[in-house]
């Protein structure tokens, strides 16, 4: 009999953001996982000042920030669009 373990069955959602280390964004999520990623991967996000990344808001399920005209969504962190589209 399977038993799922881990995050088989979790619907990934984002808790908050930080930049702790120059180059590289923190995204908590509500599970307990933190994922790091390079602010590199996100040409809108690298376009933000760094003075004004901590002033996200949450839109739509993602993240974005009041001189960023994208929203980043937890399956463009991810990586796996078939298994986080949106929220309806």
């Amino acid at each position: 009999m399977f038993t799922p373990e881990g995050y088989f069955n979790v619907t990934p959602k984002i808790k908050s953001l930080s930049f702790p280390k120059r180059g590289y964004f923190e995204v908590d999520l509500e599970d307990g996982r933190i994922i790091i990623m390079p602010v590199s991967a996100f040409p809108s996000l690298k376009k933000v000042p760094v003075k004004e990344r901590k002033n996200y808001y949450f839109i739509g399920g993602g993240v974005s920030w009041d001189s960023c005209p994208e929203v980043i969504h937890i399956e463009q962190i991810l990586g796996n669009f078939q298994n986080y589209a949106h929220e309806g």
